[in-house]
This record gives C-alpha cells, sequence and structure tokens, in this order.
C-alpha cells in the first residue's frame, strides 16, 4: 500500500513508519517538520491540499498530536493535540478524497471514555462511550475532541474508517524520552495508587495494531481497544521504569498536592482498564509482553538504551 502518516515523526508515527517499511508498503509523512515528506500545516486545509495535489495513496493514518510532557499536567495545553483532533482529521479526510485513498485509521485513546473511577471491570468497545458528561468543562473538551475524531472517520462517505482507542504509551521512543529523564532528575512525583489501575500498550505493539487496521478487510466502521493485559496504576508503572532502569525511586506524595496541575491530577486519580480481545479476535493483534513490567526490562537491556540507565546517566 501507499500510505500518507500524519504524525510520522512522533512517538509513535516513527514506529508505525518503521512497521509499515518492513512490511513493504511506501509510506509518506504528512507535517510541518523538514523531516516529513510533504510539508504542510494541518490544521491549514488548503496547505493539505496542495501538498498531497498529484498524489494516490491507499490509506491515510491520523496519529498526529503536539503532546509534551507539559502536556499532562495543564488542561490549556492539550488545546493545540484537540485541534488536530479536530479540524485537523477534516482536512486529512478532504486529503484521502482528493489522493483516492480509502482507508483511514485514526489514533484514540481510552479516555475517550471518560475521565475518572470507572471500576475494576474491563472496558469493552460495545460499552458506553465517552462519557460521562457534564463533571468538567476541560475535560469535555478533551473528551469531545476524541468524540469528534471518531465520528468523522467513521461518517465519511466512501471512506472506510477505523479506530484505535490506545492505553497509556511505554516503550522505545516513549518510556526513554519521556518518564525515564523526568525519574533521573527526580522530577516525577507518584500518588499512592489505592486499587487504581490503567492501561498501557508498548507503542511497538500499538504501531503494529496500526499495520493490521490498514490491512485487515473487516476493520472498516470499527473501534479496536489496543493495550496490554494487566492494567497497573500509574505510580506501580512508574516505580517499574526506575527498577527496570536502576534509577532512584519516584517521590510519592498525596493526591491533593497535585491539583493545581489539574490534569495530572485527573489522570492519577483515574481507574480505568480496557479489553483487548475484540483486536485479538478481528486483528489478529495481541500484545508481546503480557505487561509493562517484563516489557520495560527488556528495553533496559537494549544496547542502544542499556547506557541511559543509572542514577547518574546524563
Amino acid at each position: 500500500m501507499k500510505v500518507l502518516l500524519a504524525g510520522a515523526s512522533g512517538a509513535l508515527g516513527r514506529q508505525i513508519v518503521r512497521e509499515l517499511a518492513v512490511a513493504g508498503h511506501e509510506v509518506a509523512g504528512l507535517g510541518r517538520g523538514a523531516e516529513n515528506t510533504l510539508r504542510a500545516d494541518l490544521l491549514d486545509r488548503e496547505a493539505v491540499l496542495r501538498a498531497v495535489e498529484g498524489y494516490g495513496f491507499d490509506a491515510v493514518v491520523h496519529a498526529a498530536t503536539a503532546l509534551q510532557n507539559k502536556s499532562m499536567t495543564r488542561h490549556q495545553d492539550m488545546e493545540p493535540t484537540n485541534l488536530l483532533r479536530t479540524k485537523g482529521t477534516a482536512n486529512l479526510l478532504a486529503a484521502a478524497r482528493e489522493t483516492g485513498a480509502r482507508r483511514f485509521v485514526v489514533e484514540s485513546m481510552m479516555f475517550g471514555y471518560g475521565y475518572g473511577d470507572h471500576g475494576d471491570a474491563k472496558l469493552t468497545e460495545e460499552g458506553v462511550l465517552f462519557g460521562p458528561r457534564g463533571a468538567d468543562p476541560w475535560l469535555e473538551r478533551h473528551i469531545g475532541a476524541l468524540r469528534i475524531k471518531e465520528e468523522l472517520a467513521f461518517g465519511a462517505d466512501g471512506i472506510e474508517g477505523v479506530s484505535l482507542r490506545f492505553g497509556l504509551f511505554y516503550g522505545a521512543g516513549a518510556t526513554d524520552t519521556t518518564v525515564l529523564p523526568m525519574l533521573r532528575r527526580r522530577a516525577l512525583p507518584v500518588v499512592p495508587d489505592k486499587g487504581r489501575a490503567l492501561s498501557w500498550v508498548d507503542i511497538e505493539d500499538a504501531a503494529r495494531a496500526v499495520l493490521l487496521a490498514l490491512a485487515h478487510p473487516g476493520a472498516a466502521g470499527q473501534a479496536y481497544n489496543i493495550a496490554d493485559d494487566t492494567p497497573i496504576g500509574f505510580g506501580s508503572h512508574v516505580r517499574e521504569v526506575a527498577r527496570a532502569f536502576g534509577t532512584p525511586a519516584p517521590m510519592t506524595v498525596p493526591l491533593w498536592l497535585l491539583k493545581p496541575a489539574r490534569l495530572a491530577h485527573t489522570i492519577m486519580s483515574a481507574n480505568l482498564r480496557l479489553a483487548n480481545g475484540k483486536a485479538r479476535r478481528e486483528l489478529g493483534w495481541a500484545p508481546t509482553h503480557e505487561g509493562c513490567a517484563t516489557a520495560l526490562r527488556a528495553l533496559a537491556d537494549r544496547p542502544a538504551i542499556a547506557g541511559q540507565s543509572g542514577p547518574l546517566a546524563a
């Protein structure tokens, strides 16, 4: 296939490029950065259409975000990503029509089901989606952007939309560039989990799910939870990173202390677990590791990453 990928320079995008290339597909990155094959601001419809003029693609993948470390603390820092999920999706659908692409795969995430405590049962794709409403205007904006992204993909005439609802990412290009540097600086406090857990997924497994969603004919019009088998609390996950890489353990603080960082407070107080059975049955996808503990130890043993471990690493 010839695939147009928005977000090719991001952590997930780089893994998608590798997966598609190994499978023999051609990938063209679309975005503002110099590393993209086609250059355009995804929020500028005319620029996007000019960039793809004369090209033909079989599929489009929307994995573009503007997420950075700070995006997990303040609500307003999520706004650029919200725009990419709404206006950016509409512009990429226009590019799909212009280039003849029929399959349109979008990156979504588990918080589309709503922030808060969902209990200990794992959520399936057939459960209540994108709720509850009314709890917080900022959270509704974040959830609403995810809702609109899926609705646009599923509702586009002549386009086969597929949504992948990912757990939180870990692994190469994610853990070693975000959590690990913060642990080394002792700049990542955690709160007691108190029975709360979140779903996680190795970012390489996430990219493999994109490959399968592009190729599987029955995936059109479907959403899939993509997460490993073992939900774990945010604090417990960070401690697993510290153990795997030999860094100092994170400081444990009471939850109320994070209230000024409102989004971080919301995420660390959430209890949300994803069932991955549908992706297993219909896509043939399965996580490489049952959970993050073994995956992180394997990551720390990689020669290219092992040199980063230890409390005194630069």
